[in-house]
C-alpha cells in the first residue's frame, strides 16, 4: 500500500506526471474529435515526455556516462588532486564562513578529501563563481578543505574558471607555474569523459578519478523505474546535455 501511495501521487499530483496525464486526456479527446494528426503528435509528445521522465531511461543514460573509467586505476598516482567545481550558493550560512557547494561539486570534493587522506599530496580546486547570485566555489571549498584538518599549503585554489573549458586552461596555467606533471583528476563519474578530453585536447594527460555516482553500475528493473519523477527528467536532460558536450569538445 505505502508503494502504490507513493506511485500514484507521483503519477498523479506532482510533476511531471500531472502534465503527462493531462497531455494524454487532451490527445485522447482530439483523437474523439477525429483530429487525427494533431491529437497524433501530441500523443507522441507525451510518450517522449514521458520516457524522459522514467528513472528507466535516465539511469541508462547516466550509466552509459559512469561506465567509462574505473577510479582504482588511478588510487596510487599523481602528484596532485585536481578537483573540478559543480555549483556553489553564494550566502548560505556554513560551519566556518557562508555558501555551500551544490551536490555534485560536494560529492567531488569529499572524494578528493578522502584520496587525500590515503595519500596526502596538494588539492587545486578549479572553480569560480558562475553567475552573480552564485558563490565563488573554489572559496567555499577552501573553507570545507582547512575545516578537515587540510593544511592550507596544501590547498591551491582556481577561482576564475566557469565552465570545464576554463577549468582546463586556468588549472594548465598552476600545473605550469608549480611543475605538477601527473594530475589526477577528480569529478562526478557523468563527467569525467568530458572531462578528461577537455584536458587532453590543450595536452594535460589525467588520471581519471570518477566520483558521485548517480546510478548503480549494475541495471536492476522493477516496475517503478517506469514511474515518471521530475528527478528522473532532470536526470536525463543532464545526460542527453554530457552526451551533446562530448560531441561538441570532439568537433571544436
Amino acid at each position: 500500500m505505502l508503494y502504490l501511495l507513493k506511485i500514484v501521487y507521483a503519477t498523479f499530483l506532482l510533476p511531471p506526471g500531472c502534465f503527462l496525464v493531462c497531455f494524454a486526456g487532451l490527445g485522447w479527446w482530439l483523437w474523439r474529435k477525429k483530429e487525427r494528426m494533431a491529437a497524433g503528435l501530441l500523443l507522441g509528445v507525451t510518450f517522449l515526455f514521458y520516457a524522459a521522465s522514467t528513472p528507466a531511461l535516465s539511469e541508462a543514460l547516466v550509466r552509459s556516462l559512469e561506465e567509462r573509467y574505473e577510479p582504482a586505476a588511478a588510487m596510487a598516482q599523481g602528484d596532485v588532486l585536481v578537483v573540478l567545481g559543480g555549483g556553489a550558493t553564494q550566502d548560505t550560512p556554513n560551519v566556518q564562513g557562508e555558501g555551500h557547494l551544490a551536490g555534485h561539486a560536494a560529492n567531488r570534493l569529499l572524494t578528493a578529501y578522502q584520496l587525500y587522506r590515503l595519500e596526502p599530496r596538494p588539492i587545486i580546486f578549479s572553480g569560480g563563481q558562475v553567475f552573480a547570485g552564485t558563490g565563488c566555489e573554489a572559496a567555499v571549498a577552501k573553507h570545507i578543505l582547512q575545516s578537515l584538518g587540510v593544511p592550507e599549503r596544501d590547498i591551491l585554489v582556481e577561482d576564475q574558471s566557469r565552465n570545464t573549458t576554463e577549468n582546463a586552461l586556468f588549472v594548465q596555467k598552476l600545473l605550469q607555474e608549480k611543475g605538477f606533471r601527473q594530475p589526477v583528476l577528480v569529478t562526478s563519474a557523468f563527467h569525467m569523459d568530458r572531462s578528461v578530453k577537455q584536458f587532453a585536447k590543450i595536452g594535460i594527460e589525467t588520471h581519471p578519478y570518477p566520483a558521485g555516482y548517480m546510478v548503480n553500475r549494475h541495471a536492476i528493473f522493477e516496475p517503478r523505474k517506469l514511474v515518471p519523477s521530475a528527478d528522473s527528467l532532470a536526470d536525463t536532460s543532464l545526460a542527453l546535455k554530457e552526451h551533446i558536450a562530448l560531441l561538441a569538445v570532439r568537433w571544436y
